[in-house]
């Protein structure tokens, strides 16, 4: 630590060689890994924000399991980061598979569940029709809030009854800035958002009495494949066909496209300087579901 260095014991930073009492190079200090033994399930954990977080829990020494319905993509990043990642299919509208996942999780790692990430959302669709409250569509209501809202109570449901018995763990979910402010966002996407800060609330009033921590982070706008697709849909509503589910329906972004976007995000962001990225938020998370949060 610094502040009890001696004066004659240079400090090293992670990412900086010092010099030991003799002169000779030091080998430099290696960075602490925040979730180290830790089981973490990041849920739409295959791309996007989900797989930001999925990365830098891996790189942090957490055994992740990334629950998606995009088996492609999620066996694709499993594979890629080893054998402490794995990928199990889950669509958290659905009960059982979210049981399914807590469960096979548990049974993978010796009955321990650390940290829960509600991040899996689907945006709705986003054409200049669908976003007004005169032409709202009550089952495209439903279908938002089954996977934002309900998904994000099951979560921290089969969560809860794997951490509470061991009374440790942390439950982060993922909202959005819509949570927080109106006309962002369509009115199903922003309650589906509200409904998260809301169980958020809850939820950390009823198991903090288990020792285990909920708490959400509520991002500004950033690049994700699914944000550029909902902005392809919002400007060009011909090409919106009604029978398609346009959140899944998600091709990868060219960079121009992403460059446009983080320039439209930066325009509207009261903090200017940095473009917010994947990574940011992830390392938001990371800070909730590790031990420095504690008492959050």
């Amino acid at each position: 630590r610094p502040e009890i260095a001696h004066a004659h014991q240079p400090v090293m930073s992670p990412s900086h060689h010092g010099w030991d009492g003799n002169g000779a190079a030091a080998v430099p200090t290696p960075m602490p890994k925040r979730l180290d033994g830790k089981v973490a399930i990041v849920t739409g954990g295959a791309r996007g924000i989900g797989e930001a977080i999925v990365r830098l829990f891996a790189k942090h020494g957490a055994r992740v399991v990334i629950a998606d319905i995009d088996d492609a993509a999620g066996e694709a990043l499993a594979s890629a980061l080893g054998p402490q990642v794995s990928f199990v299919r889950c669509d958290v509208s659905v009960e059982d598979d979210v049981r399914r996942a807590v469960d096979w999780a548990l049974s993978r790692h010796g009955g321990r569940l650390d940290v829960y990430c509600n991040n899996a959302g689907v945006l709705g669709r986003q054409t200049r029709a669908a976003r007004s409250i005169l032409s709202f569509d009550a089952s495209e209501f439903d279908r938002v809030l089954r996977v934002n809202a309900l998904g994000a109570a099951l979560g921290m449901k089969h969560a809860a009854r794997a951490m509470a018995p061991r009374r440790a763990g942390s439950i982060v979910s993922v909202a959005s800035v819509a949570a927080v402010l109106g006309g962002l966002g369509p009115h199903a996407y922003t309650a589906s958002k509200h409904a998260i800060v809301g169980l958020t609330k809850n939820a950390a009033c009823e198991l903090g009495a288990h020792g285990v921590r909920v708490n959400c982070v509520s991002p500004f706008g950033v690049a994700t494949p699914m944000l550029i697709n909902a902005w392809r849909q919002g400007h060009d509503d011909a090409t919106a066909d009604a029978d398609r589910d346009l959140d899944l329906d998600v091709t990868v972004p060219s960079d121009q496209e992403v460059e446009k976007m983080e320039e439209v995000v930066r325009g509207l962001a009261t903090l200017k300087g940095p473009t917010l990225r994947p990574r940011d938020i992830a390392e938001a998370v990371l800070f909730l579901a590790s031990d420095e949060a504690r008492y959050i």
